[in-house]
């Protein structure tokens, strides 16, 4: 018995136990199932919520220290959130951002200053709230939270300990019932554009997605959301009437533009310029509030608030940007959406979209950039490298993707590597057949999709595009290298994935340029992001 308590005690000092224990609370699927089980009281989760927070030792009432920005929405959400966090922390303020999902590791999900906390603290912050957790389990019904659940109380934890200046959070699903609604006051909230996710959950209409997401609504705090359709607006704007939360809608960036010139934004794609517009109101607001509790005038503050939002217009009031909004902006960083990464005569595109909305924007943005470059350096190739997982609709976002006239198109699950025998349980081994039965499924829809297209391109160009499936995304990354920039397994590893002699191409060896999109799932781009950029895992 002693035994077995020391072998605990010794891993909990660790990161890799840390880690373990946190992978054993229910992978999201589970989670999803459960959420999708208790359609009868959605408001159970945060119900749960409010217990393990009070368990882990703190109160709500404590969460309003955090100075909190709250920020839910569709599509845009992180990128939203990346932009209001490199704002805020240019004026000298020290930031916390809590975000999901995570890329490459988990700390990637909560942030201070802008950097993942360090393994160091994520183990001894992580320790600290799991073990207040455990510790009060046996009079709780043996309860403990989900994976989710267990990093927002986490992140809560770490930046009440480090005393960040504000904290900007991120909404994982939804809403009204997410569990990051414990919040109740908020400096101020926004909503990004609103598009069918998660329909399973928040409903299958626009309007009812819309009521979910305003969900985060309080009374007095303001609100900022971006152009949306006229019915989801609607209800955007009634829930705010009825919970007394004053909504304004954004203005275009280029509004903005019209007092400091061209707006140079640290994310590409065009689609960015509605996420930075929001940011910038976020930010304005949340320092006009800051002011106030300067100047120790909060309440003049938020009698400004009442009087502004009695005001048939709710459009928001265009302002000059100051030097460090500009540069907040420009020098925004957000891994995994409209990035690109050169590798030798290889250029990886990557973007995590997943939604038909999203994806139309990474369509868009993946064909002006590819267009530019064959312009410059002539026609190359284009490799598609796909994924998606959950109830997404893989026919749908394929479809989008027809019109970028592919070379290749490679299907393959989100595992980084091939299980190996040694390793491999059962279970694993169930799991990676299903979601092999799902790349070949897409892969079949691709073809489908493409076969009018391929004879076209057949007849006028003698060539046709293939389409493949892959045990891992390391044997798709390597067989796209085809021995010209050789991509090996991480260092420990066990997994083999070699290129067979009858997968290579002559093709791609001469080509002169590659261009490769990664999309379907932020899952996929993480794992794409661990083999091309090792160092983002230190």
């Amino acid at each position: 018995m002693v035994l077995g308590q020391t072998a605990v005690m010794k891993r909990t000092t660790t990161f890799q136990g840390a880690v373990c224990v946190l992978n054993s609370l229910q992978n999201n699927a589970a989670v999803l199932k459960r959420l999708q089980e208790r359609q009868d009281n959605p408001g159970l989760q945060l119900q749960a919520m409010q217990g393990f927070l009070h368990r882990t030792g703190i109160t709500v009432g404590e969460l309003n220290k955090l100075n909190i920005v709250h920020v839910t929405g569709t599509k845009g959400k992180g990128s939203t959130c990346a932009f209001t966090e490199s704002i805020l922390r240019n004026y000298g303020f020290r930031t916390g951002f809590y975000s999901s999902p995570h890329l490459v590791h988990v700390r990637e999900r909560i942030r201070i200053n802008g950097w993942p906390i360090s393994k160091k603290l994520f183990t001894k912050y992580f320790w600290e709230v799991y073990e207040r957790l455990e510790d009060t389990k046996h009079v709780h019904g043996g309860s403990m939270p989900f994976y989710f659940q267990l990093l927002t109380l986490l992140a809560f934890h770490v930046f009440l300990r480090e005393r960040v200046d504000l904290a900007v959070i991120e909404v994982g699903i939804g809403g009204e019932y997410d569990c990051t609604n414990i919040i109740r006051k908020p400096w101020v909230c926004g909503i990004t554009s609103l598009g069918f996710d998660h329909c399973s959950l928040l409903g299958d209409t626009m309007e009812k997605i819309a009521w979910q997401k305003a969900g985060i609504f309080k009374p007095g705090i303001p609100a900022f959301t971006v152009r949306q359709q006229p019915g989801p607006l609607r209800v955007l704007q009634d829930r705010a009437e009825q919970i007394g939360c004053p909504l304004w809608v954004c203005p275009e960036l280029d509004q903005y533009e019209a007092a400091v010139g061209p707006v140079s934004l640290g994310l590409a794609g065009k689609h960015q310029q509605l996420n930075a517009s929001l940011a910038l109101q976020l930010s304005y607001s949340w320092l006009q509030h800051h002011e106030a509790a300067e100047r120790g005038d909060v309440t003049s503050y938020g009698q400004s608030l009442a009087e502004a939002a009695c005001r048939p217009d709710s459009q928001a009031v265009t302002f000059q940007p100051s030097t460090a909004m500009l540069q907040g902006l420009r020098e925004t960083e957000w891994l995994g959406r409209n990035q690109s990464l050169r590798r030798g005569s290889v250029t990886y595109y990557l973007d995590g979209a997943h939604t038909t909305a999203s994806m139309q924007a990474c369509v868009s943005w993946f064909r002006q950039e590819t267009l530019q470059r064959d312009q410059t350096q002539g026609p190359g190739l284009k490799i598609l490298l796909f994924n998606a997982t959950g109830e997404r609709d893989s026919a749908s976002l394929l479809r989008l993707l027809v019109p970028c006239q592919f070379d290749y198109a490679l299907f393959c699950p989100n595992n980084t590597e091939k299980p190996t025998n040694n390793t491999a349980h059962h279970s694993v081994c169930g799991s990676v057949e299903h979601m092999l039965a799902r790349c070949r499924a897409n892969q079949s829809c691709w073809q489908s999709l493409n076969a009018t297209e391929t004879i076209r391109r057949h007849l006028l160009t003698n060539c046709r595009s293939h389409s493949l499936v892959f045990l891992c995304i390391l044997s798709a990354l390597q067989w796209i290298s085809q021995g010209t920039e050789v991509l090996s397994a991480p260092a420990g590893s066990k997994s083999s994935c070699r290129i067979h002699p009858s997968q290579s191409d002559d093709r791609l060896r001469e080509a002169g340029h590659i261009s490769v999109l990664v999309t379907g799932s932020l899952y996929l781009v993480g794992g794409v992001l661990k083999h091309l950029e090792p160092s983002l895992d230190s």
